[in-house]
């Protein structure tokens, strides 16, 4: 059975969310969830939303300093138009009800705080768990919204393009054409509906699952950028993938992050009591002379270097040596979740290792969010717009959300309407499919595609490391899609086949640039060139 609507949203966080609610006045839109609303990854993030706020501030500064984070590899046109909109995206959520941290000596009455890169305070937020209450405003408006539907336990499965019309199967990719829909799997009921709509747009966020070791929650497995790929969409800069350099150290801990913040405000990064005679002793000087404020990738790498270097199984992050007060009332979430186990950072440092954190590449889009399929758009973690660049600046993310995701709504808004679909596209056809026997297949891979990436193709990176990576990703993907071609469709069947095609997306852009710059670093190549390009890649290229 067919079901119809004005616009269809794949994923549903901050973007999704500002895409739904900038059009739901006179458009019937119908919102995707993989899991409870708030189980994404907009909601885990801590630190908050960068914009030029006050005075001391300026749009010029703002731009110089995503351009230096990004390793020359930004577009200054894009950079300059998210970051002019800043101001106005936070006056949005400010009129919401977002309950920003309040400071009544600053010029808009909030408290702004500085994360590494940033050359000024400019980082908006509500404590430390900025995310979590912009989503929960923006979940309460959703929810009232009487145009808005909200499919909770839902994943997409495959775009339906106009080729289908033409009797084409619905994954022949290869030639854009106009998007219908998408196939979408409704986990609680074990079945693949049929959603149509003249708009559709991925935001399922990042594909941070993709490596062993991540701050993103278990839905960050790149089904955007895999369901786009595969539709004949172009993808870029996949192989610039961030570390968060401090997430908690801990065995029952699932990499739990500390937030930017914490070292904005005075957290040391210092070698912990295993290093023997230097343990204690502050380290980042022999790295950066910006210290714990280096963008993430320095910072990172530092922190990998000590670790290998040492044989390290953590280093520390310390902010003890400020006030106690100061600290819970700064950071009552990092607190509390570190008083969960055992460890108490108004008194001793909290062990910590980079995790991998925020895909910095994606889909290909235009300011209006606009993919190369008409009728397709992306957003947020999902999409390249050009404004990260080789590496992503502190708390630009929620930014970039905020500005395209209102940018996309006002471009589909000025669309005109187009044509029911009703009956004219199939169904989903698994008559011929079977009921998984063997879904230790399916296990075995998810844990095989991420322990290749982690430990060949993670923060520093080798050619030989990155082959070896190609050839087994390019067996686990054959494996997977014969699989996937004769199985009825599971939530773990779909992530896997997600997440190696993701995998290959960034072993296959790795391989192409040779040089390091941002977040790729390779030991072949430890040098800059004067000039590069973004690695844009097609499905002509050969990558399925």
């Amino acid at each position: 059975m067919n079901h119809q609507y004005d616009v269809l949203i794949i994923g549903s966080g901050l973007s999704g969310l500002t895409v739904a609610l900038h059009l739901a006045a006179d458009k019937k839109v119908v919102v995707l969830s993989k899991k409870a609303l708030l189980d994404g990854s907009s909601n885990w993030a801590q630190g908050g939303i960068a914009a030029v706020l006050d005075s001391q501030d300026s749009h010029d500064e703002h731009i110089a300093d995503t351009l230096v984070a990004g390793a020359g590899l930004c577009d200054t046109d894009a950079t300059r138009h998210i970051v002019e909109q800043g101001r106005s995206a936070i006056d949005w959520l400010i009129e919401l009800g977002v309950p920003f941290t309040p400071d009544q000596g600053a010029e808009l009455g909030f408290h702004l705080t500085r994360e590494g890169g940033h050359s000024q305070r400019r980082i908006i937020h509500a404590a430390d768990a900025t995310g979590h209450l912009v989503q929960l405003t923006l979940e309460q408006q959703v929810r009232a919204h009487r145009n808005i539907t909200l499919l909770e336990y839902h994943s997409g499965v495959e775009l339906i393009t106009s080729r289908i019309l033409d009797g084409e199967a619905p994954v022949a990719a290869h030639q854009p054409a106009r998007c219908l829909g998408a196939y979408v799997y409704d986990e609680r009921a074990d079945r693949v509906h049929t959603i149509l709509a003249p708009r559709v747009v991925l935001a399922t966020g990042g594909a941070g699952k993709v490596y062993l070791h991540t701050s993103n929650p278990d839905t960050s497995t790149g089904d955007g950028i895999a369901m786009a790929w595969r539709a004949g969409c172009r993808v870029a800069n996949m192989e610039f993938m961030q570390f968060h350099p401090t997430c908690m150290y801990h065995p029952q801990a699932k990499s739990f992050l500390i937030s930017e913040a914490v070292r904005g405000e005075g957290g040391v990064l210092r070698l912990p009591a295993s290093a023997g005679p230097q343990a204690g002793e502050r380290f980042m000087q022999w790295h950066d002379e910006r210290l714990e404020l280096a963008p993430r990738d320095v910072v990172a790498r530092a922190i990998d270097f000590e670790i290998k270097k040492r044989g390290l199984t953590h280093v520390d992050l310390d902010i003890s040596h400020r006030p106690a007060e100061f600290i819970r009332e700064h950071f009552p979430t990092i607190h509390a979740r570190c008083l969960e186990f055992g460890i108490d950072m108004t008194r001793e440092p909290i062990p910590v290792v980079p995790a991998m954190h925020f895909t910095c590449g994606g889909v290909v889009v235009d300011m209006n969010g606009r993919t190369d399929i008409p009728g397709l758009y992306a957003v947020g973690e999902t999409a390249y717009t050009g404004l990260h660049g080789a590496n992503r600046l502190a708390s630009n993310s929620l930014l970039e959300c905020l500005v395209i995701g209102r940018n996309a709504a006002h471009d589909i808004d000025a669309q005109p309407a187009a044509e029911p679909l009703a009956g004219r596209v199939p169904d989903w056809d698994d008559s011929r499919a079977r009921d998984s026997s063997e879904a230790v297949l399916v296990t075995h891979a998810w844990d095989e595609v991420r322990r290749l990436m982690s430990n060949y193709v993670g923060i520093v990176r080798t050619q030989k490391r990155l082959g070896r990576a190609r050839q087994r990703i390019s067996l686990l993907d054959q494996e997977i899609e014969a699989y996937y071609q004769e199985h009825r469709v599971t939530s773990d069947l779909l992530e896997c086949r997600n997440l190696i095609q993701v995998a290959a997306l960034v072993v296959a852009a790795a391989l192409s640039r040779k040089e390091s710059r941002g977040l790729h670093y390779c030991q072949d190549f430890p040098w800059t060139l004067p000039r590069a390009l973004p690695t844009v890649m097609t499905p002509e290229d050969g990558f399925r």
